[in-house]
């Protein structure tokens, strides 16, 4: 008989065994890496919050460098499709 099987049939210790392991189970249902339902959502918002977050940002940096109209330019007379010499 091993060292912890005698401690498990000690009522005493039978009673906080299986305290520990209900706390231990409770710690497994709110961890990251053992319950998927809570992580895959978490994930999920991380994903939607990326792709919203560089859309928006890429949107203003297109505002921001956006095309202002033509600029009043001087175009030299000879260079004109009908060109003016003197």
């Amino acid at each position: 008989m091993k060292h912890s099987d005698n401690l498990i049939g000690n009522p005493i210790f039978a009673q906080q065994f299986q305290r520990m392991s209900n706390e231990l189970h409770e710690h497994k249902q709110k961890d990251f890496k053992y319950n998927w339902v809570n992580s895959s959502r978490f994930l999920f918002y991380v994903h939607i919050f990326t792709i919203l977050s560089l859309v928006l940002g890429g949107c203003y940096k297109m505002y921001e460098h956006r095309y202002k109209g033509t600029p009043e330019v001087e175009v030299p007379d000879n260079t004109l499709y009908t060109p003016k010499y003197k």
